[in-house]
């Protein structure tokens, strides 16, 4: 696949996100700047972590407003994959790609550890190499990582199987005590309703090699790989059509 890696003034995952692309899967990786305003031909998308803009006024809210964004919005709008890993996903809910929004953690704390978080579906185009149920080990370093949104939203994410992972302890179990950042229904990752966009507060780029922590953060990309840089709802629709239709 072809992936695009976006920088942004104060990204500080850029570099890492793409050693592991490239380096460690051997996918073609393109680095891409904050003023660019063309993606060129690619199959997918990362916004990755850090601190874009200093994280002025609110987290995101600043490089929402970079030239690239429009690029990755008419990407995402023809069913490009996009992720959007911790400011990365602080970036997509401010530019409206995903529901909700990240705020403080509970404690009003930077959190840097490791963390458990619990695969909830795995018909997705970034999960589909994980087991339903699955718990990962997947690193967090964030200060706005609670992710809120209203009663009615969230119930519509449930309905429409848009959340991807939930934070739980080493056995799968969803409690207090293993919501790190206090984010309603211990949400870490959710998806558009499209199924193309996806947003995760863990840091998948950080558990991609063993001998420094693991390798649970390989499969959210392995999955994308798979998909073949198109969503599961796209392939879906594509095998519904052609049944339909015919050769």
């Amino acid at each position: 696949m072809r992936w695009g890696v976006v920088t942004f003034p104060g990204s500080n995952d850029d570099a890492q996100t793409a050693f592991v692309l490239e380096g460690l899967l051997g996918e073609k990786v393109a680095r891409l700047w904050h003023k660019d305003t063309t993606l060129g031909a690619l199959d997918a998308v990362v916004l990755p972590g850090g601190f874009s803009y200093g994280d002025y006024l609110r987290c995101g809210a600043m490089a929402r407003f970079s030239p690239i964004m429009s690029a990755v919005e008419g990407f995402a709008a023809d069913g490009g994959l996009v992720i959007g890993v911790c400011n990365g996903f602080q970036i997509l809910c401010e530019a409206g790609l995903l529901p909700g929004a990240l705020v403080r953690n509970r404690d009003l704390r930077f959190l840097c550890q490791r963390t458990h978080v619990r695969v909830e579906d795995t018909d997705t185009a970034f999960t589909n190499r994980c087991r339903r149920g699955e718990v990962l080990d997947i690193p967090i370093k964030h200060g706005e990582g609670c992710y809120v949104a209203d009663a009615a939203t969230l119930d519509a994410l449930e309905t429409g199987r848009q959340i991807v992972l939930r934070y739980c302890d080493a056995e799968g179990r969803v409690t207090a005590g293993s919501n790190p950042n206090g984010s309603l229904g211990s949400i870490a990752g959710v998806r558009n309703a499209r199924g193309n966009v996806f947003g995760m507060m863990p840091h998948p780029e950080y558990a991609a090699e063993w001998l420094v922590g693991g390798e649970d953060g390989r499969k959210i990309f392995l999955s994308m790989v798979a998909s073949g840089g198109v969503s599961s709802d796209a392939v879906v629709s594509a095998t519904r059509s052609k049944v339909v239709s015919g050769p």
